[in-house]
Formats: C-alpha cells, sequence, structure tokens
C-alpha cells in the first residue's frame, strides 16, 4: 500500500520532498494504529488488513489535498508561509470536516455487540481522526522544513 502511496506522490508532485511531506505523517499514523491494535490484542489478518488499508487511503488524502493547494501557491512564487496560511484557508475546513465526520460515522461501531465490528470501528476513528491531524500539524511542519528556500528572510 505504502509503496503505491509512494510512488504516485512521486509522480503526482514530482517531488521527493513533497511525497515525505505527504507520506510521513501518513507512516507515523499507520504506526502508532498497529501499536493500538497489539494493545487491543487485534491482529493483522485477511480481515483486518482492509481496514488497515482503508484508514491509510483515506488518511493521505488529507495530506495530498493540503499540499496540492500549498504546491500551486508556492510555484505562483508566494513565500512559504503565505502559501501555507493560503492552504489552509483553501482546504484547511474541509480536512478537519472530513476528518470529524469519517470518525464520528464510524465510532458509531464501537457500540456495537460484534467484538470485530467494535475494534474496526476503534481503529478507523483512531485512524481518520490522528491522520487528519497529521495533515494538519505534521504536514505543515515537514514543509517549513523541507521548504524552507521559500520562506521569507527577515
Amino acid at each position: 500500500m505504502f509503496g503505491a502511496v509512494i510512488a504516485l506522490c512521486l509522480i503526482t508532485f514530482r517531488s521527493v520532498r513533497a511525497t515525505l511531506c505527504i507520506v510521513v505523517p501518513l507512516a507515523i499514523v499507520s504506526w502508532l494504529a498497529y501499536a493500538l491494535m497489539v494493545y487491543l490484542g487485534i491482529g493483522l489478518k485477511i480481515s483486518t488488513l482492509p481496514v488497515v488499508a482503508l484508514g491509510v487511503g483515506i488518511g493521505v488524502d488529507y495530506g495530498i489535498y493540503l499540499f496540492a493547494s500549498l504546491q500551486a501557491s508556492l510555484k505562483r512564487g508566494e513565500f512559504l508561509e503565505d502559501a501555507m496560511f493560503q492552504a489552509f484557508k483553501d482546504t484547511g475546513a474541509a480536512i478537519v470536516f472530513t476528518g470529524l465526520t469519517l470518525g464520528a460515522g464510524v465510532s458509531m461501531w464501537i457500540f456495537s455487540d460484534l467484538k470485530f465490528q467494535a475494534d474496526m470501528g476503534l481503529l478507523l476513528t483512531f485512524m481518520f481522526l490522528v491522520n487528519m491531524l497529521g495533515a494538519i500539524v505534521l504536514l505543515p511542519a515537514m514543509a517549513r522544513w523541507l521548504f524552507h528556500h521559500h520562506s521569507r528572510k527577515d
């Protein structure tokens, strides 16, 4: 899954730095999700693998939305700070709304009498919400670090 995400990000953005900004927060959240699975006693098996893949697939979208807007502003010659502000104006509310809506929807599964469904509801809620936070917090921090040459020199 990560191989496909990395390849498609490289093709789309034509930048290793852009790909890192998108994939590193996603990888961190995936590792945290695996830790949650261990804590809950959920094994990675044929029935849970699609759920984890869904969390990654939705989670990468948050980063792509934000970075695509950021990249468009940078290509217009804006400084990173202004470009990030514009990216948050363009996509920030949509990312938060989507993350909260998806998280709220699957969080209802937690109350299921079926253990598997309750566990997957908890796992997906975690992945949707923490991937949203990763895109909103970690991606801009990584972009600031990796694209420092686009910043104002005050």
